[in-house]
C-alpha cells in the first residue's frame, strides 16, 4: 500500500496524490454480496433540501459487510481483496469451508490465500476474530463490538486501532483510537491488526471534481455569507467573523457538546485529549 504522486501534466494533477492500489486484487464484486444504495441529493421525502452540499456522484452499489463474524470455528480462506466505495478501508472476500461468502473489513497485511477464524479456537493471528477475554494484553485490534452480538462498532475506518491493555472484572479495558480509555464488556468481539489502507489520511485529491465524483458539493464559507444565513456572516470588507460557531450558534473549537448525564460515562475511564 503505497502512494502514487502525478506529475502535473494539468492543474489538476499538480497536487493530486493518491493511493497506488497495488494490493487490490479484483475490480468485479462479488454479485450475490451487492444491494442498491440509493442517493437522496439531500432532500426529504417531500422533496425539500435538508442536508446541504449533497449532490450528484457517481453511481455505487453497497457491499454487505459481515460486522458480526459469529461462524465460530468454520476457517474461511480470503479469495480477493477489493475496494470498496462506501468506505476509506480495503475489504475482503472470504470463503468459508461450508462455502458460504462474505466481505470483510480487511486488514493491514492480509493476503489473498490466508486461513483466517472466529471464536474461541482462534489464535491472535491478523484478520482473526475473538473474544476480548482471550485477547492477549498489548494486542492491536479493529472492528470492536460495544454490546455482544450487536456487530462492530467502533475503529473500523482505514488505518485505526485500539489497544487491548488491561482487563477489570467482566470489562477489558481499551485504548480508543481518540486516545480515550474506556470499558468494554470481556464477552465483546474484536478482530486483530489494524484496518488496511493506512496511507488514506495522506492522499490529496487536487482537484474539486473528485469530491463530486463522491457526491459532495460544494461547501461555502461561514465568512462569506450574510448575517441572515449564518452568524458568522456579514460585516464591511474582509471581516473575520468573530468567534467560530455553528449555523445554529453552537461555539466550535473546544466546546463540549457531550451529554453531561450520557449513561455510557461510566465505562469511560480516561476521556480523550484535547
Amino acid at each position: 500500500m503505497a502512494l502514487k504522486k502525478y506529475k502535473p501534466t494539468t492543474p489538476g494533477q499538480r497536487f493530486k496524490i493518491i493511493s497506488d492500489y497495488d494490493e487490490i486484487t479484483t475490480a468485479t464484486p462479488e454479485k450475490s454480496l451487492l444491494a442498491p444504495k440509493k442517493r437522496s441529493g439531500g432532500r426529504n421525502s417531500e422533496g425539500k433540501m435538508t442536508m446541504r452540499y449533497i449532490g450528484g456522484g457517481h453511481k455505487q452499489k453497497y457491499r454487505i459487510i459481515d460486522f458480526k463474524r459469529d461462524k465460530d470455528g468454520i476457517p474461511a480462506m480470503v479469495k480477493t481483496i477489493e475496494y470498496d466505495p462506501n468506505r476509506t478501508a480495503r475489504i475482503a472476500l472470504v470463503v468459508y469451508a461450508d462455502g458460504e461468502k462474505k466481505y470483510i473489513i480487511a486488514p493491514n497485511g492480509l493476503t489473498v490465500g490466508t486461513k483466517i477464524l472466529s471464536g474461541k479456537d482462534a489464535t491472535p493471528e491478523v484478520g482473526n476474530t475473538m473474544f476480548l477475554a482471550d485477547i492477549p494484553f498489548g494486542t492491536i485490534i479493529h472492528n470492536i463490538e460495544l454490546r455482544p452480538g450487536q456487530g462492530a462498532k467502533m475503529a473500523r475506518s482505514a488505518g485505526s486501532y485500539a489497544q487491548l491493555v488491561s482487563r477489570d472484572g467482566k470489562y477489558a479495558i481499551l485504548k480508543m483510537p481518540s486516545g480515550e480509555t474506556r470499558m468494554i464488556l470481556q464477552s465483546c468481539r474484536a478482530t486483530i491488526g489494524v484496518v488496511s489502507n493506512p496511507d488514506h489520511i495522506l492522499e490529496r485529491s487536487g482537484k474539486a471534481g473528485r469530491s463530486r465524483w463522491l457526491g459532495r458539493r460544494p461547501r461555502v464559507n461561514a465568512v462569506r455569507m450574510n448575517p441572515v444565513d449564518h452568524p458568522m456572516g456579514g460585516g464591511e470588507g474582509r471581516a473575520t467573523g468573530g468567534h467560530p460557531r455553528s449555523r445554529k450558534g453552537i461555539p466550535a473549537k473546544g466546546f463540549r457538546t457531550r451529554d453531561k448525564k450520557k449513561a455510557s460515562d461510566k465505562y469511560i475511564v480516561d476521556r480523550k485529549k484535547k
